[in-house]
C-alpha cells in the first residue's frame, strides 16, 4: 500500500471473538516458527522516523474481519514491560484502533503499547505489545529489539503480578508480505507478539520497509 510523504504504514489489528478464545486449550506450544532471521545492528543504526509519536501510519495493514473481543480491559490489563537483556522497563500504554479499524501507534516514543482490542497478557492466544523503533531525536523504546534472542526473557506486569515469557523466535518481514495470520492468529498457550519497524528506511516515503516481530511464550 502506498501512503503520501510524511506517512508509514502499518497492520490491521486481529480480532479474535470470546468464543473462538474459549474453545483455545493448553495444549503444545507453537513452535514450529520459520527459523528467526537474523538482523544485524547496523540495519537500524542512524535511521530516524520523521514523523509524529500517535500519528503515524507505522506498520502494515491487513485486515482481519472477526467479531472483536468482548471485555478485554476489564480483566486486569498489563500496566509494565521489562526485557532485563535490552535495558527495557516501560509503562504500557493501551492502544486502539482508529475508525479505519487501523491499530494505533503509541503516543510516547519511550513507552511500549498493548492492543488492548486482543488477547490479555498470560491469557492463551498472542497478545500484542506494540513500540517505535525511534523518533526524530534518536532511538525509542523498541529500538534494539532485533537484538533479543531465543531463549532471552520477556517480563510483563498484570494485576500486581510478573509474567515471565522466554523467546523462541524473532522474524524479519517485508510490510508488504506481513503474514497477519501467523503473527494474530490464535494459539493454544498464552503467547506474546512483540512489533516494530525495521529494516531499510525510505526516506521518500518517511517509512522503514520492513517489520520486526519477536514471539515468546509463557515460561
Amino acid at each position: 500500500m502506498v501512503r503520501s510523504a510524511g506517512q508509514v504504514v502499518r497492520h490491521r489489528a486481529f480480532r479474535l471473538s470470546p468464543g473462538r478464545r474459549r474453545t483455545l486449550t493448553l495444549i503444545a506450544c507453537v513452535l514450529a516458527l520459520a527459523a528467526p532471521v537474523y538482523i544485524g545492528a547496523a540495519t537500524l543504526v542512524g535511521r530516524r522516523v520523521d514523523i509524529d509519536a500517535g500519528e503515524s501510519n507505522w506498520i502494515v495493514p491487513h485486515r482481519i474481519d472477526l467479531a472483536p473481543l468482548a471485555d478485554a480491559a476489564a480483566e486486569a490489563p498489563p500496566t509494565r514491560l521489562r526485557i532485563a537483556s535490552l535495558g527495557v522497563d516501560t509503562g504500557l500504554e493501551s492502544l486502539t484502533v482508529d475508525p479505519r479499524g487501523e491499530l494505533r501507534s503509541p503516543k510516547v516514543y519511550e513507552e511500549a503499547g498493548w492492543f488492548a482490542g486482543g488477547t490479555v497478557p498470560g491469557d492463551p492466544g498472542p497478545a500484542v505489545l506494540a513500540g517505535h523503533v525511534d523518533s526524530k531525536t534518536g532511538p525509542a523504546v523498541f529500538y534494539k529489539l532485533h537484538e533479543l534472542k531465543t531463549g532471552d526473557r520477556v517480563e510483563v506486569e498484570r494485576g500486581g503480578a510478573w509474567l515471565t515469557f522466554t523467546v523462541t523466535a524473532r522474524e524479519h518481514y517485508a510490510k508488504a508480505k506481513f503474514p497477519s495470520a501467523k503473527v494474530y492468529g490464535p494459539t493454544p498457550l498464552p503467547e506474546l507478539r512483540l512489533i516494530t519497524c525495521g529494516g531499510e528506511f525510505d526516506a521518500a516515503r518517511h517509512s522503514y520497509r520492513d517489520n520486526v516481530v519477536v514471539y515468546a511464550v509463557l515460561s
